[in-house]
């Protein structure tokens, strides 16, 4: 277990980062501007399960296989963004219609996408690897456990600030419902969020 000290600055850092508007973040609002408060929820939910997956390959080391070998890594990355891609295509050939029946059927749909979006940004993993570590010290029990505690707390963070944005756009979504035009572009803008986020996945590399 890691010290209080050291899981305290963990803990600053980690909040400074999630507080900080990124892709998931962008994905989050843009679900629940497009689907309602539920989808967002949903999608954020979705994304910290997805981020499960990879601090558990942080914790037991396989993340360093996208180090080891960059084939691997924009294998995933080109993946994520395709998936992406097919989001907004999605979303531009069927434009929201904020009722009550659509937003309850979006939600799974909304935690799918944000499992398999984060799944597939390697980024993501490498991310772990490079920041976990940096808080393990080497008497406080073995490596792998601390950083799945301190990915927990990071994930359990990240989580509580992704659904906060869900409620921030949701809200939005709500005052959007009386009007099917500007829902409409509302449509076209969050497909072009996740057209972005695509682009921004495969140019930016491994930076």
């Amino acid at each position: 277990m890691p010290t209080l000290d050291v899981f305290l600055l963990f803990m600053a850092g980690a909040l400074a980062l999630n507080i900080t508007p990124g892709p998931d973040m962008t994905f989050v609002l843009a679900q629940a501007a497009h689907r309602g408060t539920r989808a967002g929820l949903a999608a954020a939910l979705g994304i910290g399960t997805g981020t499960l997956f990879h601090m558990t390959l942080a914790a037991f080391g396989l993340a360093a296989l996208f180090v080891a070998f960059p084939l691997a890594f924009d294998v995933v990355r080109y993946a994520g963004a395709a998936y992406l891609i097919w989001i907004a295509v999605g979303m531009l050939r069927h434009p929201p219609r904020f009722s009550e029946s659509r937003e309850d059927g979006a939600i799974g749909t909304a935690f799918r996408q944000g499992v398999v979006t984060n799944i597939f940004n390697p980024k993501v993993a490498i991310f772990f690897i490079a920041f976990l570590p940096q808080f393990v010290t080497r008497d406080a029990g073995p490596a792998w456990l601390q950083i799945l505690i301190l990915g927990v707390c990071f994930n359990l963070s990240a989580t509580c600030v992704n659904c906060i944005v869900a409620f921030g756009g949701g809200r939005l979504a709500g005052r959007l419902k009386a009007n099917p035009l500007i829902a409409k572009i509302m449509g076209y803008i969050s497909a072009s969020v996740m057209g972005l986020l695509a682009l921004r996945l495969v140019l930016s590399g491994r930076r």
